[in-house]
């Protein structure tokens, strides 16, 4: 661990008795001494803090930002109005996706947050794929997830004012006397909002959101959980490089201007096929929600077969789902077998193991959309 680089909680986490891990070149918290299941529950009926810390905040600069990010992304930047923030996909030539990220219009540059393995990357992508009028700015700075039905609460006590956001909305304020940057939204599929804090003042405002009597520290493993209820994908894993926005069931992260007829049809890489694929519906795989049954989880990289024996697919992510009360994944299969309803049987320690393909999210969204 002693080579691994350190958000500005790493003494919290440690004094709070979390159990460290590698994660992304981070020493990260995967679960406290509460557990993985009693963190997921929390956050589903309180709130949960969760340090993001390790995530790559950056800031570009330069004349029409929002135009020249689009020459990267297949989403619609030039339609994000300012204090709103906008989920994109940064894709390569051959129409893989290199990295997921969220974009805020923050008037005169955009505010980009991008996955922390990926960060140096996207960097580096930015800066050679746009010309020398840009500048890219990495920031110094902690980032916090406060979320879970209760987080408006807790919100409303120290900063009234953010709680005025709504779903996808981004806006500068102070709490408890400190400048932060907030947004709302979520990777847990409840209501919540994202803090970018100046890291030397990240440990203070951690500790005064754990006074708050609703707020637990959450780990990786329960975000892990929360997320995959959720629906939601996790670079790496339910995306990378081999998968397209459009077999990841992301057609709705292409802006409808940038598709064939739209306003700025194309002009992001790997734009032929993507925009291919989201007209003629050609592809050949499909990223779908799994319900197991019984209590055993189907990990990342069980096979997918049908009653026949035939190979169908793959698990990306999966696990037992707290809230849903069975066993709960995604992954991909053929599309012929990507219809809700549909019977498919994963191997797991050479049994095979029936699921169910079904819609997600498996939980109702608490997102607050005003």
């Amino acid at each position: 661990m002693s080579d691994l680089k350190r958000t500005p909680l790493h003494d919290l986490h440690v004094e709070l008795g979390a159990k460290m891990v590698p994660f992304a070149g981070y020493g990260m918290p995967v679960q406290y001494p509460l557990g993985v299941k009693k963190e997921h529950e929390h956050t589903r009926a309180a709130c949960g803090l969760f340090d993001v810390s390790h995530m790559g905040q950056v800031l570009l600069h330069g004349p029409r930002p929002a135009e020249s990010l689009e020459t990267l992304v297949p989403a619609d930047i030039l339609g994000l109005a300012e204090g709103m923030q906008r989920y994109a996909l940064f894709t390569s030539q051959d129409g893989g996706i290199l990295d997921d990220l969220m974009v805020v219009n923050a008037g005169e540059h955009l505010y980009l947050v991008v996955n922390a393995a990926c960060k140096d990357q996207d960097v580096a992508l930015l800066q050679t794929g746009l010309d020398s009028d840009h500048r890219v700015e990495v920031l110094d700075r902690g980032l916090l997830a406060l979320q879970g039905p209760e987080a408006a609460t807790v919100m409303r006590r120290l900063c009234p004012e953010a709680c005025e956001l709504v779903f996808m909305q981004h806006g500068h304020f102070t709490l408890d006397g400190i400048p932060v940057w907030i947004s709302r939204s979520g990777y847990t599929g409840e209501d919540g909002f994202e803090i970018s804090v100046p890291a030397e003042q990240t440990e203070a405002l951690a500790r005064r959101l754990l006074a708050e009597a609703e707020v637990e520290a959450i780990g990786l493993g329960a975000r892990d959980s929360l997320r995959l209820e959720a629906g939601l994908c996790l670079y790496g894993h339910d995306i990378d490089t081999t998968t397209t926005p459009v077999e990841a069931g992301l057609v709705w992260a292409i802006g409808k201007p940038r598709r064939r007829g739209g306003e700025r049809p194309g002009g992001f890489p790997g734009a032929d096929l993507i925009l291919h694929q989201v007209e003629a519906k050609d592809h050949r795989r499909k990223r779908v929600g799994l319900l197991g049954e019984g209590r055993a989880p189907v990990r990342e990289g069980a096979e997918l077969y049908t009653a026949d024996d035939e190979r169908i697919g793959q698990v990306t992510s999966g696990g037992f789902g707290p809230s849903v009360g069975k066993p709960v994944a995604m992954g991909y299969v053929a599309i012929e077998h990507a219809e809700p309803g549909t019977t498919v049987y994963a191997e797991v320690r050479g049994k095979r193991l029936p699921m169910t393909v079904a819609r997600m999210p498996f939980v109702t969204p608490g997102y607050h959309r005003g």
